[in-house]
Parts: C-alpha cells; structure tokens; sequence
C-alpha cells in the first residue's frame, strides 16, 4: 500500500532547543494533557463491564445517550487516504472549565487511537501540543490551536492535512474528568519515584486550584493509593529523566491502575461512575457504532504509546514552537512505525508544507 493521496491537498528524538525550567508552570492552562485521554478508554470498559453485567441493550443505549453527540462532515476532513486495516480515532483534552467543549478551547491534549482491525492492537500516538504544523486559514501554527479556531473539524483535517491520515471519529473530554472518575473509583495504587517528589507536590497545589477539588501533598515516595488531584499532577511530571517519553508513560501507569480498579466495582458503582463521565465526553462517534464494537471491545490491548514528532527543534518566533525537523521524514517514520507501510511515500502536499517550515525555520536534517 502506498502513502500517496488520491487527490492532492493545498519517542520523539528530542532536540528541542527550549530551556527546560525547573519550576512547575504557572499557567493553570497547563493541564494534564495525556492522561484527559483517559476518560475515553475508561468509558470502553466501563460500557464493555456494565453491558455484560446486566445484559441489557437498552440499559447501554440509556447511557451511551448521556454524551453530548455532534454530527461533523465528513468531507471537510481532508481524508484522502486509505489506510487499510486501521482504524484511527483522535482523542482531545481541552482546557474548558466549564460544560463547553466546541469552539474556543485549545486541545492541550491530542492523542490517536490507531486500532489494527485484525490483531485488536491499540497504539496511542501522542501528538505535542506545540509542534508547528500548517493550519487551514491560519498558516503555520501550534497545532494545539486547530481546535480553538475550528473545533474539532478542524482540529481532525489539521491532523489528516499534516500527517497523511484518515481520521473521521473523535472524542472530547474535559480536564477535571480524570480526577472525578479516579475519585469515583476510591484512588488508585501508584509508585511514586523520590525523584517525582517534589514535581507531584507542586502539580498538586495547582490542579486542585483548577479542578476546585481538594487534595494533599504526598509525603514520601514508594506505593500508595493516590486521589484523583494526585493521580493528575502525577501524570503531569515532565522534568524528571525521561521528560515527555516518562509522562507518557506515567499516563498509561495509571490508565491500568483505573482499569484494574474498575474490575472490582459492582454494577451500582459502575453506574454511578457512568453517570459521571458519559456527559462530559463530546464526540461524533454514534451510540450503535460503539455498540457494534463491543464483542470485539474485550479484545482490546493497549500495545504501544508514541510520542510525535519523533525529532523536534524549538523556536522562538513570535512565541514559542516546536518544528519537526522535517515534517516529511516525521510523517514517513509515522507510517513505517503505526501502520507498517515500508514502501510509503510521503505525498506531495506534505513536502510542501514540510518546505515551507524549513523556509520559515531553517531547521533541517
């Protein structure tokens, strides 16, 4: 299978030049990005575990239309490509502090689900918040604000525009999810590095101030159970060792403490804990889609989580952004490494766009 577009459209080896600092950030936009994808793939099991209990379709559909639905057309997506075999869905976490997840938040959060239809795989492939990309209408730009000026249309054929995609699917979810649902369950059991100490503790004290939930500091490192606030600023810690690569992995560290969590729960509390999380996800994924996907839902494994651009370089034009260097080599990586394709070709569009950052940066290989 090729790369090539049908039409033409008008890990990461960090080199990134920014100085990291030593302080938690200030900014409250600064939310736990990664780990807001959590939500979504809490609420597959939860359906998966509820529906099974009780063997009810109408009991799935009651609660599947709590979320807030929306309708997008499809062909204003960009999606040019046929990518056999996989099935990729965008997962947003947008920084609203309120029940508005459209137009005017940016995606702190972009993460791709990238299911193989055959093996049941899932790799999640992280796409960085600041990483310049080109934005329909806009130029070149973070691609975090794709979302903010287009909601998640445009968000979507920023991604497929960019990385030579077919994503159609996506789901919303909001900051202060995370931190109810882990409450909901009654914690989750984490090992907390002595090195992380101190960059818990301070990610603490500010995504309490944003959630409005109260927590405390965590005193000493070693196993414990963590509350909802602990368990977001744990997956927040960026500067130890490791930076970007560790917080990824932190996510998925407590995306098996909530689902190994969840499996202890009784039907009662599984429906209260729906109840919660279903209304604040906002996607154009329909009910009986999801529907259609159980018996194949347990199949399900998390494989391998991905961090993209794999090689960036930081720059500081009229703020600050992180180029991939280039964005053609990123995107032919992307697909020999997410969908096998050993004899891809990086479509025509893309080099353009890829040349026009370098004409912009002079950042290249």
């Amino acid at each position: 299978m090729t790369g090539k577009h049908a039409a033409s459209r008008s890990s990461r080896k960090e080199t990134n030049t920014r100085k990291i600092k030593q302080n938690r950030p200030k900014r409250k936009n600064k939310k736990g990005r990664a780990l807001k994808t959590i939500g979504i793939l809490l609420l597959i099991l939860v359906i998966i575990i509820a529906g099974i209990a009780v063997g009810g379709y109408s009991y799935i559909v009651s609660k599947l239309n709590k979320m807030q639905q929306v309708q997008i057309n499809v062909d204003e997506l960009d999606v040019n490509k046929e990518i056999k075999g996989y099935r990729n869905i965008a997962l947003f976490g947008v920084d609203s502090r309120d029940s508005d997840l459209g137009k005017g938040n940016r995606s702190d959060c972009i993460i791709i689900a990238s299911i193989n239809e055959k093996t049941k795989d899932v790799r999640l492939l992280s796409v960085y918040r600041d990483t310049y990309v080109q934005i329909e209408g806009h130029g070149l730009d973070k691609i975090t604000h794709a979302y903010s000026y287009g909601e998640a249309p445009l968000a979507i054929k920023t991604l497929n525009t960019n990385l030579d995609l077919n994503i159609t699917e996506f789901a919303t979810v909001n900051f202060d999810l995370v931190a109810e649902a882990v409450d909901a369950l009654g914690g989750v059991e984490i090992t907390i590095e002595q090195s992380e100490l101190k960059y818990i503790n301070e990610y603490i004290k500010g995504t309490s101030e944003n959630t409005g939930i109260e927590s405390s500091n965590i005193t000493k490192a070693g196993k414990q159970t963590l509350d909802g606030v602990q368990a977001v600023a744990y997956s927040r810690i960026r500067y130890t060792a490791g930076g970007d690569y560790k917080r990824t992995e932190r996510m998925r560290d407590v995306l098996e403490a909530m689902l190994k969590k969840l499996k202890t729960k009784s039907i009662s509390e599984i429906n209260s804990l729906m109840d919660k999380i279903l209304p604040k996800v906002y996607t154009n994924i329909s009910s009986s889609s999801i529907i259609a996907m159980i018996p194949d839902l347990l199949k399900y494994n998390v494989t391998q989580s991905i961090g993209w651009p794999y090689k960036t370089q930081g720059i500081t034009l009229d703020r600050w952004y992180g180029v991939p260097v280039t964005l053609e080599s990123n995107v032919k990586q992307l697909h020999k490494e997410l969908f096998d394709e050993e004899n891809y070709e990086v479509p025509q569009d893309i080099k353009e766009i890829s040349n026009k950052i370098i004409n912009k940066t002079g950042y290249k290989e």
